[in-house]
């Protein structure tokens, strides 16, 4: 059978439909032999009757296993410089208190960029001096509890917050550490909203105007720093924007230095992975190998000792344990030509679980996944349930042409950024997220109900867990 001419030029008409693409699934992704998708050893069928849908299915000896992984190539890399490596994990991407635990566990330390992401950190027992606290417009409550709780970096992200974060860590008698955070220029190779380097947008400071600033900073007994901090976007495949962003931060790493110690380089993350077969990753050793060879390039072009190194990763860890499993509701065909013909899949969730195909117009990777079957393969887009036409899940792949109501779908690499980014528009609970291992399964985050959504307006009164609405008079008095 001929591919549909609606197709995207990079999606290549399958030869089966139901197989799945090495390296854009988990690693435990596999067929039953009845022909059900199971991942860690759970057939779907069996976590959607026990969890309903949509689910966040993650992988946790995928997470672990790439935590480990990152934190080895690093490591390696740069054992031969004789400096120590630091690997944050990104906790935006995705957190809970468990996935804390695991971060810790593999030696990583942990990126937060709110008040909230500190209360997971906290409750999961992470040791603050692994912390790193993040953000554009950090709260001055923000700012003063991680402080107070002895974070062991705070990455300023303008003037401002200097003597914010100063009169802080002087009111709780301490000396803060701190990085800068640069705008160095460096235009990745990614999505618009993606790329965190561009002179015209919100993060960091100019390359001009870090010297200063840094000035500032030591001018200060109560802030110590630690050098200078990049992040030149995120989903990026091509290591040359990486190296670029070295290059330049070297050259201003070497200038500071007559004024005082900087003992580290904070390189940042946004490590790309693969959302479908098109999609071609550069392995981890590789990158990791490559931040070696420009660090000690530029470092011996300055003629300055090699600096610790701190990365910042998180979509490349947690994103590709990530499956989502929806049911199929409703099925569709729309003729978009004469010649051409659209399926639309609509299924029991959507933009409210994964905002990114309608934020970045991201690509993804569905199967059919409670069964196999050897029809012929239809182009689809899988569609969510909400009031906007812009509600799409997958903008295009291949399916069985059988596919029908009842069916269950898993979006693959689904990991990172979807439950972040949730919401409950159209008064919709968020899913559950559960993580499977060995053939058995358990929730990390519990599904939301129609009482969770009610319980915060202060119109409700069933149940006898009613808020209670206060005014801000009455708060502060």
């Amino acid at each position: 059978m001929t591919a549909n001419p609606l197709a995207p030029g990079w999606l290549a008409h399958p030869d089966d439909a139901n197989a799945l693409a090495a390296g854009v699934w988990p690693e435990s992704a596999a067929r039953t032999a009845s022909g059900a998708l199971a991942i860690g050893g759970i057939p779907a069928p069996a976590l959607h009757a026990a969890y309903g849908t949509p689910l966040y299915v993650v992988d946790e000896d995928e997470v672990r296993g790439r935590a480990a992984r990152i934190r080895d190539a690093f490591a390696a890399a740069f054992a031969p410089l004789g400096v120590a490596t630091h690997v944050y994990y990104a906790g935006k991407a995705f957190l809970s208190i468990e996935v804390a635990h695991w971060m810790r566990e593999a030696g990583l330390n942990l990126d937060v960029c709110s008040g909230g992401e500190l209360a997971v950190a906290e409750e999961a027992g992470f040791d603050p001096r692994r912390l790193g606290f993040h953000g554009n417009n950090k709260s001055l409550a923000e700012i003063d509890h991680a402080v107070g709780l002895g974070v062991g970096a705070i990455v300023l992200d303008s003037v401002v917050e200097i003597d914010r974060v100063a009169q802080a860590a002087t009111r709780h008698g301490r000396v803060q550490k701190v990085r800068l955070r640069l705008n160095s220029g460096v235009h990745a190779s990614t999505h618009e909203y993606l790329a965190t380097a561009r002179e015209d947008q919100k993060f960091g400071i100019p390359l001009s105007e870090a010297a200063d600033a840094v000035a500032l900073i030591r001018a200060h007994e109560s802030l110590e720093f630690l050098g200078l901090h990049s992040h030149i976007g995120s989903q990026i495949f091509e290591s040359a924007g990486f190296a670029e962003a070295i290059r330049r931060l070297l050259a201003l790493h070497a200038e500071l230095l007559a004024g005082g110690e900087v003992p580290e380089l904070n390189l940042g993350g946004g490590f790309g992975i693969a959302y479908t077969s098109a999609d071609e990753v550069t392995p981890i050793e590789r990158i990791a190998a490559d931040f070696a060879v420009a660090v000690e390039s530029g470092c011996a072009h300055h003629g300055i000792p090699v600096p610790a190194i701190a990365i910042e990763p998180g979509r490349i860890i947690v994103g590709p344990a990530g499956v989502t499993l929806y049911e199929v509701g409703t099925i569709k065909d729309v003729r978009v030509d004469e010649s051409a013909t659209r399926r639309y899949v609509s299924v029991d969730g959507g933009m409210s679980d994964n905002l990114r195909t309608a934020l970045y117009r991201a690509d993804y990777t569905a199967r059919v996944a409670n069964r196999v079957s050897d029809a012929d393969a239809a182009l689809v887009r899988v569609a969510g349930k909400h009031c906007e036409s812009g509600d799409i899940v997958v903008r295009d792949d291949y399916l069985p042409g059988d596919v029908r109501p009842g069916d269950l779908l898993a979006v693959a690499a689904t990991g990172a950024y979807c439950w972040s980014l949730a919401s409950n528009y159209n008064y919709l609970g968020r899913p559950a997220v559960v993580a499977v291992r060995d053939g058995k399964s358990r929730v990390l985050i519990r599904r939301e109900n129609t009482h969770d959504l009610l319980r915060r307006d202060s119109g409700y009164s069933s149940g006898a867990d009613q808020v209670e609405v206060e005014s801000i008079h009455d708060r502060d008095n």
